[in-house]
């Protein structure tokens, strides 16, 4: 088993490992770890230290192979409070997440004072993943559930960290973490049986509070569908010190 959800390579190339193959398909990557590989990007574009990122959406093109993948980034809008910053996942040719995020100037002191908006407790011990979803990327997750579960359908609380880094023998940021765990809100919180139906997201939207602190992080999900096969999942994102983010996700909904 190799230790990082990808393996660097040259010019902006990385080498998918079994750690980012999802619930539904082995040769198919859970679109966690590609945003997180595209956080890591934007964050190294043309870097300012006196701003912040402060929302980020992925449009999911096609399914990400288990394969090696290519990222990109650009400043799609130069400016001297707010920017825009454009990122590319390339994988076979072709891509395969399209990616937007704004970056905003850091103030120059505390501007407000944040509500601590305090998250549930850490529960003590680690839960079992259910067999049906032994998932590599699953499994490169430790997860401690509040409430709710993977496999009960309705909203879902649950505490996480990553076992592995996103890159091999990097230590990763903040932003990274947040983006590996952010796409699991439809997961988290199912509306219908597991097992019978997809709920697959096209896209992923996070605004940020903050910068979370530490390893561990916790999502709290809930998820509306409509009967004619469409749906949302939200999510409210914390670690230890309280409220970091938030996640949307649109939801396609259809019989397994």
């Amino acid at each position: 088993m190799t230790a990082a959800f990808f393996l660097p390579r040259a010019d902006g190339r990385y080498q998918a490992t079994e750690h980012t193959s999802g619930p539904w398909d082995p040769r198919l990557q859970h679109a966690g770890p590609p945003a997180a590989l595209i956080g890591r990007a934007l964050e190294r574009c043309e870097p300012r230290p006196d701003m912040l990122i402060s929302r980020l959406t992925f449009e999911i093109l096609h399914a990400v192979p288990v394969g090696e993948v290519e990222v990109s980034a650009r400043v799609a809008r130069p400016g001297r409070s707010v920017e825009l910053l454009e990122a590319s996942l390339v994988a076979g040719g072709r891509e395969v997440v399209r990616t937007s995020a704004w970056r905003v100037l850091r103030a120059p002191g505390e501007t407000a004072s944040p509500h601590p908006y305090a998250p549930p407790p850490l529960p003590d011990g680690e839960a079992p993943m259910p067999a049906q979803l032994q998932s590599g990327y699953l499994k490169a997750i430790e997860w401690r559930p509040v409430s709710g579960g993977f496999l009960e359908p309705g909203p879902g609380t649950a505490w996480t960290r990553t076992r592995v880094p996103i890159v091999e023998d990097e230590e990763p940021s903040g932003l990274q973490r947040l983006m590996v765990l952010a796409d699991c809100g439809n997961g988290v919180s199912n509306a219908l049986p597991i097992g019978d139906w997809l709920f697959i997201n096209p896209d992923l939207t996070v605004h940020l509070c903050r910068y979370p602190a530490g390893e561990w992080l916790c999502i709290d999900a809930a998820t509306t569908a409509d009967p004619r096969g469409f749906g949302v999942a939200t999510s409210t994102l914390y670690d230890s010190a309280g409220r970091v983010a938030h996640g949307a996700q649109s939801l396609f909904i259809n019989r397994r």
